[in-house]
C-alpha cells in the first residue's frame, strides 16, 4: 500500500452542517457558519477582528491592499516561504526585501532584519514555520522603532503560541490557512485576524468588496455603496460549514497529530521502535532507507519544536542525499516531500528583483535543498496499522 504525504481529516458532521446551510437558504457568504467561525476564533484566542476568506492568499492579499502598500514599497519576509507571502505585496507593486533563516530553524532570522530597513521599508511579514514561533517580541520592538507594521503569516500556526499569546494576535495583522493540508481545514480557505482596532472598519469593506455591505445587514446604514477598493474575499458559506465541523474537534485533532508528532521525534532520537501509535514495520522502512545511503547522517525536529505538530522534518546533509533517502521511502510505499524552494533564488525574482537573486542567503537555501517532510495526519497511525 501507499502511504501519502497528507489526508485530509473528516470530524463526520461535515455533510451535516453543509446541508443545514443550504437549508438555511444562504449559502454565498457571511452567513450563519462564517459567523461561527469568526466568533470561535475572537473568543478563543481574543483576536480584535476575524475574517474568513476564500484562502491565506487572500487574506495576504486583504493585508496588503488594507495597509495602502504602494509601488516602490519595501517588504522584508523570509526567503524560505511559500509563493503567497510575497506575490501579495507584489500585486501592490512593492519591493521585496529577503531575509534569510536562522542556521537552526527555517524561521526568519531575526538579527538581520534591521540592516534590510530603509525609509521606504513599510512592513516585515513573518511566517511561523511549522507553527513554530518567530522571535515575536524582537521584531515587534523592532518595527515600533522604525513605525512598521508587522503581518503573521500564520498559515501553519493555528492553536500555538508565544509566551501566552496565540500566534496571529502579536502583529498587527495575521494570516491562516485552512488548506487541506493544515491541520484544521475546508479544502481551500483562510482567515486575516485583525489586531489594529483601527484597521477593522476598513478591512471589513474591503472583505465586502470595497461595500460597507456588512454594516448595511446590521443595520447601520440603510443602503450600501462602492466606498473603497476591495475584491470577493469571502468564502462560501459550504466551506465555513465545513470548517465549523472542523473547529468543533480542534482539541481532538491536536492531541493526535502531537502524539504522532512526539512518535517521530521518540523514534529518531533514540534510535528504538518503542510501543508507540505508528506501527513498527513503517518506523522500520526508516531505519532500512537510511542503512541504504553511505554517510546518510541527518538531523530532525527537536523536542521544542513540536509547536503545533503541523510537521516533522528530517535536515539532510545535502541535496544529494535526501534525494536518495526519499527516493527509498517511495519504493516501500511512503510518500515524503520536500518543501519551498528559496525566493530570492526563483525566476521571478531574478527578473524583477535581480539584486536579491544574487544575495547569498545560506542558510534558505540549504532547508531548500535539504529539508524532507514527513507524512503526517490525523489517520496515519489506522493506514500504518494495516502494515501487518
Amino acid at each position: 500500500m501507499t502511504i501519502p504525504f497528507n489526508k485530509p481529516f473528516l470530524s463526520g458532521n461535515e455533510l451535516d452542517y453543509i446541508r443545514d446551510a443550504i437549508q438555511r437558504g444562504k449559502i454565498s457568504g457571511n452567513g450563519h457558519y462564517t459567523q461561527k467561525c469568526q466568533a470561535f476564533f475572537e473568543q478563543r484566542y481574543g483576536f480584535q477582528k476575524c475574517l474568513l476568506t476564500s484562502s491565506c492568499t487572500d487574506a495576504l492579499e486583504m493585508a496588503a491592499i488594507l495597509l495602502d502598500i504602494q509601488p516602490g514599497d519595501e517588504v522584508i519576509l523570509p526567503s524560505f516561504t511559500f509563493v503567497s507571502t510575497a506575490n501579495a505585496f507584489v500585486l501592490r507593486g512593492a519591493k521585496i526585501v529577503f531575509v534569510d533563516s536562522k542556521a537552526e530553524h527555517p524561521n526568519l532570522d531575526e538579527s538581520l532584519l534591521e540592516e534590510l530597513i530603509t525609509d521606504k521599508t513599510r512592513a516585515i511579514v513573518v511566517v511561523h514555520y511549522g507553527g513554530i514561533a518567530c522571535e515575536m517580541d524582537s521584531i515587534m520592538a523592532l518595527a515600533a522603532k522604525h513605525h512598521l507594521v508587522v503581518i503573521e503569516d500564520a498559515a501553519q500556526a493555528i492553536d500555538q503560541d508565544y509566551r501566552g499569546k496565540p500566534l496571529g494576535s502579536i502583529g498587527h495583522l495575521g494570516a491562516f490557512s485552512f488548506h487541506e493540508t493544515k491541520n484544521i481545514q475546508c479544502g481551500e480557505g483562510g482567515m486575516l485576524a485583525i489586531n489594529d482596532p483601527g484597521l477593522i472598519h476598513r478591512a471589513e469593506i474591503i472583505w465586502e468588496k470595497g461595500t460597507d455591505r456588512a454594516a448595511f445587514f446590521r443595520g447601520e446604514v440603510d443602503k450600501y455603496s462602492w466606498v473603497d477598493i476591495g475584491s470577493s474575499f469571502l468564502p462560501s458559506e459550504l466551506n465555513a460549514a465545513y470548517l465549523w465541523a472542523q473547529l468543533e474537534n480542534l482539541g481532538r485533532i491536536q492531541a493526535r497529530r502531537k502524539a504522532i508528532w512526539l512518535d517521530y521525534y521518540t523514534y529518531f532520537s533514540s534510535g528504538e521502535q518503542k510501543p508507540s501509535l505508528l506501527n513498527s514495520r513503517y518506523l522500520g522502512y526508516f531505519a532500512e532507507a537510511k542503512q541504504g545511503l553511505e554517510r546518510a547522517a541527518f538531523s530532525f525536529s527537536q523536542a521544542s519544536d513540536l509547536g503545533n505538530a503541523h510537521l516533522f522534518y528530517l535536515l539532510f546533509a545535502d541535496h544529494s542525499r535526501r534525494t536518495d533517502f526519499a527516493a527509498r521511502l517511495k519504493q516501500s510505499g511512503i510518500l515524503a516531500v520536500f518543501h519551498y524552494q528559496s525566493l530570492h533564488r526563483s525566476a521571478m525574482a531574478k527578473k524583477y528583483f535581480p539584486e536579491q537573486y544574487l544575495r547569498n542567503l545560506p542558510h534558505a537555501d540549504r532547508f531548500s535543498d535539504c529539508l524532507l517532510r514527513l507524512p503526517m495526519f490525523y489517520e496515519l497511525p489506522d493506514i500504518t496499522a494495516t502494515l501487518g
